[in-house]
């Protein structure tokens, strides 16, 4: 069974910052990743490789068949990203920012809709501009517009951030049923009673690397509690 994410050396420079210092990873089909360690310690830019968005400056990179140290782009259709920072065009309304990730991927607007339903997205809401919504409701309303696109890889950075605790059950969910149909998770996050509890195995990223199993998680100063969904 070939690994649908394949490093080995890989080297990432965030301007003469090595963000990856030599990471060795590979994660199989249908399986879910924790990505686990301090502030700082690589993880975002990990995911930002696996989505084609940041390159290597030495090391290999293989998603999903593909080599990205020469075609990251071929990559992005067929990943979702779901970073701190919403996707979403925030002077458009919900329904428009779904209608426009939904042709983006050769979705539908009923797909779009079945997403929104799906993330619990009242239709109350489907006509307010994104900047007009809590940060828990621009949260699933990202997560509609990236599962609407059915992506094979799910990069999730915090996912469960601005959730009240029924939407992180949702989220747990959706990562779980992902899987069972076949895509493949990789998520970071410091909520770890949680994220342990959906993951089948994690890895800890300290320094740009990946430590050994036996080594202990480095100190990291505690994450602020996210905040209940209004």
């Amino acid at each position: 069974m070939s690994a649908i994410v394949h490093l080995h050396s890989a080297v990432a420079l965030i301007g003469r910052f090595p963000a990856l210092a030599g990471v060795d990873l590979d994660v199989d089909p249908g399986e879910i990743l924790l990505l686990r360690g301090p502030n700082g310690a690589g993880k975002t830019t990990l995911l930002g490789v696996c989505a084609g968005l940041i390159g290597l400056s030495s090391g290999e990179a293989v998603v999903l068949g593909e080599d990205l140290t020469s075609h990251r782009r071929a990559v992005r259709r067929r990943v979702g990203l779901l970073g701190h920072d919403s996707f979403l065009y925030q002077d458009l309304s919900v329904v428009e920012n779904l209608d426009f990730w939904s042709r983006a991927a050769a979705a539908t607007v009923a797909d779009g809709r079945a997403a929104l339903d799906r993330l619990g997205v009242a239709s109350r809401l489907f006509e307010l501009p994104v900047h007009a919504l809590s940060a828990g409701q621009r949260r699933r309303v990202s997560f509609a517009a990236m599962i609407c696109r059915r992506p094979e890889l799910w990069l999730l950075d915090e996912p469960h951030a601005g959730l009240d605790s029924a939407g992180r059950d949702l989220v747990d969910g959706l990562m779980q049923e992902a899987a069972a149909s076949g895509a493949t998770v990789m998520f970071a996050s410091h909520e770890l009673d949680r994220a342990e509890n959906v993951a089948h195995r994690a890895v800890t990223i300290s320094g740009g690397v990946i430590l050994p199993a036996s080594q202990p998680e480095p100190a990291s100063q505690p994450e602020p509690a996210s905040q209940p969904e209004p």
